[in-house]
């Protein structure tokens, strides 16, 4: 459960980073907005990831455990206890 608590973190720190890091870039070229643009665009994709991974975690873990369930109804039906 812990390592699904920092999902969230990861994304905010995502975007954050990718926003202040375009605009950060943005007053140092005098570029206007599309470093910041670009920026907030690799932080939400950085965050989509984040998300993604954390999902297909969440599945595997999910379906080992119904795996491990059904074998134990089954040895427990077959008396194997």
């Amino acid at each position: 459960m812990a390592s699904y608590g920092t999902v969230g973190l990861e994304v905010v720190l995502s975007v954050l980073l990718g926003l202040i890091g375009g605009w950060w870039l943005d007053g140092r070229l005098g570029s206007g907005p599309w470093l910041t643009l670009l920026g907030l665009a690799y932080g939400v994709a950085a965050a989509a990831r984040a998300l993604y991974r954390a999902a297909r975690r969440a599945t595997k873990e999910a379906e080992e455990l119904d795996r491990r369930e059904r074998e134990a109804r089954k040895n427990f039906r077959d008396g194997k206890r």
